[in-house]
């Protein structure tokens, strides 16, 4: 069942994991990350739990309703792309040198 290793090994291996992944978790759970649009006319402040911290808004947007709106759905995205892909960094170290099964490695970063 577990080549070359023993149960010992792997429940070790498994507990390092589960600490590592704790860890990237608290870790994104502390992260603020910004957004941005319209050469910082917009920006989009969330936390690596994806919660809204802070929104700014240059008073040279306010003219034009529909720039506004777009200029604030770019900066969430942004702002959301950016914590994916920490998430994915953070994961994918968590889990480094650790044999993952290949229909996971998605749900780790990998």
């Amino acid at each position: 069942m577990f080549k070359g290793g023993n149960i010992a090994q792997a429940m070790q291996m498994a507990q390092r994991m589960q600490d590592n992944m704790k860890k990237a978790q608290d870790e994104l759970a502390a992260l603020e990350v910004t957004g941005s649009a319209g050469g910082g006319l917009v920006s989009i402040t969330l936390s690596g739990k994806f919660d809204a911290r802070k929104v700014h808004v240059d008073p040279q947007a306010l003219g034009d309703a529909e720039m506004l709106e777009d200029l604030l759905l770019v900066a969430l995205n942004d702002a959301v792309a950016k914590i994916n892909e920490e998430s994915s960094k953070r994961m994918s170290a968590a889990t480094a040198g650790m044999p993952i099964p290949p229909g996971m490695k998605g749900m780790f970063g990998g």
